[in-house]
């Protein structure tokens, strides 16, 4: 039919338009509500402005605002905005770049004469994004020339420097971003008025109408391209939603993430610091941050050594050519620190990884089939050389040990293995409290991998498959594997809602054959065994702060430095009290006294403070009967009256079984007057 097209939706039902009908026609022909939440469309896998006219069997989604990918499409569209803004009142401002990123948007920007923002310019500034948004000024979509397009910039260096690097200057090409133009012919642009243009690959929402929800965060440094060679300059972040609800809602979690920060409760439970004597990025524990680290490290030696493994340690320095055989200086050497000369012009570095050690240790002798699969563990501290302005309490840090195991094994024995270490790799971390859970398979890393094809295509296919029996969403990461091999990450949910990545399993056939690893097989033939990388907490300090800000710093009361604490009334139950300290710490409870010389409601406060499972007061009708006084952590009353051994029990009991914190109050409750 003439005049007619025919498009395909995303449910694989057929919709005919007539032609010339744009994405959001479409979408108003399916129903207004669409239409109203609709910022950007999908045709034929890349998206598009709305305004975008329609091919005849093109395959088409519409993209909302309350999507992922409509959540991004306001944040970029609200950069937009700032950077209008800020040159609006800033004359002269140069802006950079403005990407959306996970929950916002950020600009960056190099002001006139030297001049710099103060979280005091946030609130201008949002009220002339408001101005802007008020104007309802369209997003118009423009392609011009290279040469067009540097002149239409001959006043932002920044944004010359983005062209000239697409358009194939070899000095500048690594730098551009495929983000900012579509390809190295064309330079496209989005306008707002004839004052204001910038250089933009979209899509944008139609028109500046269609964003308010947002917030104005902070003001902070940057340096262009991320290099600190390069000139400094303002970024300004923010956040954008599609309601005022969803912008309220996040802003609460942020409130609620700050409150749990592991830096903050790190200070405040006195557990860690970063002395600058030591040096950016490199922690020292305290005596309790030590007690909690030591719980953590212990327990996962007991369920490694259940689960077969074998203890192994290894040096925190090496010679260069060990790390030139695994190719990490070839790929990893901007992670690492710089070389120590020592013997005679003889190259050492601290080491990124412990995979190389481990697979000398395989190495030092001939190996047979039967002694397969080797599976390596080490609680090994290795450095990396993290910019300063990454670095990151625990989460970031310079100096980290990792807790890594290499598994060596046949092929015939890698699914099995496979199988195996993520069963045991999801157990552990439920029993530290994290049980919501999602995978991601990282893909070969284009231009940086090394082996063949076909080796990472059946690498790929196996993790794949590994991951999909676990009945887990499987989310792709493509081009994000290391060097040498594809890798499952576990994407672990804490208690206010956000992902962390912990666990990490790699696949690899090229360590193996680049340090020329064999073992005799059962028809007494030389083969190449399969490595498996496996990092259960990822390391153990970034798993520490992960579990500080999921509880808060209220950890299950079997990582707990102190588990109990005793607190007589007056000084002459002092006595009784370390008789019911010493019950609990021959059940191996670890339990305290403060002894009664300050009043009992300061002694309280001071320990709840500390977040301490259990505070027991004990007084005169407690020693006559053999009981004490509960104040258990997040209970709102105490329970009186409950009987010592009930109550060890009851903890020894919750101990054993890793008990939630409402386990904990119930085994307490209901052990009270026995």
């Amino acid at each position: 039919m003439a005049g007619v097209i025919t498009v395909r939706l995303p449910d694989g039902s057929t919709k005919e338009l007539p032609a010339g009908t744009t994405a959001l026609g479409m979408a108003s022909s399916i129903g207004k509500r669409l239409a109203a939440a609709a910022v950007a469309a999908v045709v034929d896998g890349a998206e598009v402005d709305l305004d975008t006219v329609l091919p005849d069997g093109a395959e088409v989604a519409v993209v909302t605002a309350d999507s992922d990918a409509g959540r991004t499409v306001l944040r970029h569209s609200t950069a937009h905005v700032l950077a209008q803004a800020v040159v609006d009142l800033w004359p002269g401002a140069q802006y950079a770049i403005g990407p959306a990123i996970a929950d916002g948007f950020y600009y960056d920007f190099s002001l006139p004469g030297g001049a710099t923002f103060s979280d005091d310019d946030l609130e201008q500034i949002t009220t002339k994004m408001r101005a802007i948004m008020a104007e309802d000024q369209p997003f118009v979509r423009q392609e011009h020339a290279i040469d067009e397009g540097l002149a239409l910039f001959a006043d932002q260096p920044f944004k010359r420097e983005i062209i000239t690097g697409v358009a194939g200057d070899s000095a500048l090409q690594a730098e551009a971003s495929a983000d900012f133009v579509p390809d190295a012919a064309v330079v496209t642009t989005y306008r707002n008025t004839d004052s204001f243009v910038d250089l933009c690959r979209g899509p944008h929402v139609p028109s500046t109408g269609r964003l308010g929800h947002f917030a104005l965060q902070r003001v902070a440094g940057a340096y262009w391209r991320g290099d600190e060679k390069r000139p400094q300059l303002q970024r300004i972040y923010g956040t954008a939603w599609e309601s005022d609800k969803a912008l309220a809602e996040y802003l609460t979690r942020l409130e609620e993430a700050e409150r749990r920060d592991h830096r903050r409760i790190g200070a405040e439970l006195d557990l860690f610091s970063f002395p600058s004597e030591i040096g950016s990025g490199l922690a020292v524990f305290h005596p309790k941050g030590a007690a909690i680290r030591r719980l953590m490290e212990d327990y996962s030696r007991q369920r490694h050594e259940a689960g077969g493994y074998q203890f192994v340690y290894s040096p925190h320095i090496t010679k260069a050519d060990l790390f030139e055989i695994s190719g990490h200086l070839q790929s990893f050497a901007e992670g690492m620190f710089p070389p120590i000369e020592i013997d005679e012009g003889q190259s050492y570095y601290l080491k990124p990884m412990n995979c190389p050690m481990h697979i000398l240790i395989f190495r030092s002798r001939q190996r047979s089939y039967r002694e397969l699969p080797m599976r390596l563990f080490e609680f090994g501290t290795v450095y990396r050389y993290e910019k300063s302005g990454v670095v990151h309490g625990l989460t970031r840090v310079r100096g980290l040990t990792m807790d890594d195991s290499h598994i060596f094994c046949t092929r015939d024995q890698m699914a099995g293995e496979l199988d195996s270490v993520l069963t045991f790799v999801l157990d552990v971390l439920r029993d530290f409290g994290l049980d919501d859970f999602y995978l991601e398979l990282s893909t070969r890393p284009e231009g940086k991998a090394v082996g063949s094809d076909e080796d990472w295509h059946d690498a790929t296919e196996a993790l794949r498959a590994a991951a999909q029996d676990k009945g887990l969403e499987l989310v792709m990461d493509e081009g994000g594997g290391a060097f040498y091999g594809p890798k499952i990450s576990v994407q672990a949910r804490d208690a206010i809602g956000r992902y962390w990545q912990v666990s990490t399993i790699q696949l690899d056939y090229n360590l193996p054959a680049r340090f020329g690893l064999e073992f005799i097989g059962a028809d007494n033939g030389r083969h190449q065994p399969v490595m498996i990388h496996r990092a259960l907490f990822g390391s153990v300090e970034r798993f520490f702060a992960i579990l500080l800000e999921h509880y808060a710093g209220a950890l299950p009361t079997w990582l707990m430095p102190v588990q109990v604490v005793v607190l007589p009334v007056r000084d002459d139950h002092n006595d009784y009290a370390e008789t019911v300290a010493d019950s609990c710490r021959k059940a191996g409870v670890r339990a305290t006294v403060d002894i009664a010389d300050e009043p009992l409601g300061a002694r309280i406060r001071r320990w709840k403070m500390e977040k301490v499972p259990y505070i027991l007061v004990v007084g005169d009708d407690d020693a006559n009967s053999s009981t004490v006084g509960v104040n258990a952590r997040g209970s709102e009353r105490p329970d009186r009256g409950v009987g010592v051994d009930a109550f060890v029990a009851a903890v020894v009991a919750e101990v054993e079984s890793k008990g939630s914190p409402e386990i904990r109050r119930d085994s307490a409750a209901g052990a009270a007057g026995r």
